[in-house]
Parts: C-alpha cells; sequence; structure tokens
C-alpha cells in the first residue's frame, strides 16, 4: 500500500522551485505560449508562490521519507478566487483557464491540479491521489468530484475514467493560432 502524506504548501518549508516545476508541467503549453520558456515560467510561478500562503487546499504530497513527490489543488464552490500580485503573464493563464474548466456548484470538490514529479511517474501515485481526493470528498458528503482533463492529454482522459469519471461537458477557447480545450468529468458520490 503506497502511504502518501499531504501537508499544506507553506513556501517557509517546501522547495519553492520544485513546486513551481510541478505547476508548470500541468500546463506547461499555456506557460509557455505566454513565457516562451520554461525558465522563464517556472521563475515566474516561484516567485509568485514565494510570497504567497496558498489556502489550505493546495497541498505537497510527500512520500514516507518527506520527500516532496507532487502536488494537488482542489477547490470548493464557496472559495473565492483571490487576486494577489502576480505577473500580468500568469493572469492571462488563469483568464485561459476561465473559458474552458469546470463550473463548481454546490456540494461539489473540484480538483484543479494534480502533479507528479518526473522521477515518481507510472507508480499509481496519480490514481492514488484521486482516490484519496474522492475518499475525502465522501467523508465530507460531497455530492461529486469535478476535473478536467485536457483535449490533448489522452492518457490522463483514459486516467480518469478508468477510475469512474465521466464525460459531462467539454469546453475549448481559440485565441489565433492558440487553441485550448478541456473534458469537463465528474464522479458521482
Amino acid at each position: 500500500m503506497i502511504n502518501l502524506i499531504y501537508e499544506t504548501f507553506n513556501p517557509e518549508v517546501h522547495d519553492v522551485n520544485h513546486v513551481a516545476k510541478l505547476v508548470y508541467d500541468v500546463d506547461f503549453r499555456t506557460f509557455d505560449m505566454f513565457f516562451k520558456s520554461p525558465q522563464k515560467a517556472v521563475g515566474a510561478i516561484s516567485n509568485y508562490l514565494a510570497k504567497k500562503n496558498l489556502n489550505d487546499y493546495f497541498k505537497v504530497i510527500l512520500d514516507d521519507e518527506g520527500n516532496l513527490i507532487g502536488y494537488v489543488s482542489i477547490y470548493l464552490y464557496d472559495d473565492k478566487h483571490e487576486f494577489h500580485l502576480k505577473s500580468l503573464k500568469l493572469y492571462l493563464v488563469d483568464l485561459l483557464d476561465h473559458f474552458v474548466l469546470c463550473d463548481i456548484e454546490k456540494r461539489d470538490l473540484y480538483l484543479a491540479e494534480i502533479a507528479i514529479d518526473e522521477s515518481q511517474r507510472g507508480k499509481g501515485l496519480g490514481k492514488k491521489v484521486i482516490q484519496d481526493v474522492i475518499e475525502y470528498a465522501r467523508s465530507k458528503n460531497f455530492k461529486r468530484v469535478i476535473l478536467d482533463a485536457d483535449f490533448r492529454n489522452k492518457g490522463a482522459k483514459k486516467l480518469y475514467e478508468s477510475l469512474g469519471f465521466k464525460v459531462f461537458n467539454k469546453k475549448r477557447v481559440k485565441i489565433a493560432s492558440f487553441e485550448r480545450g478541456m473534458y469537463n468529468m465528474e464522479f458521482n458520490l
């Protein structure tokens, strides 16, 4: 049995650059469009994370030995989107997200992002995290867990479907030659 430890992200405790790289990995295509290089994107994300204590639902994932191996971020219906001092380019990424991501309803738990360190992939950790989120949602009497699968990420969609998620909506946005689309998926509890 894989034992994962979830801790609320704290920039004074956790490796900010490592977490920034994981955040970048989740949506590298969009970050690359605005920042033109992974290094610039990760730098901007690091600067943002270093200045901000995120909500209790932004968790780093540690293994049994305390090594940071990923992160997970969830939102609830009544979570208010907070505006902070962040770069214009990071705001543009958020703006694009607004057009394609799930609409959160009352009693929904939205699994916004999940990332497993590249060196730890293929071990079933992503599946374990999703199962843990589902169990947490069930224990808190949510009606469903919702998430998004990028049209281009067939592996993620297949994983979510294997866990019982179903597509309930599709959204896309196109700006010039850039196109982004998501399958909005749900797991009813």
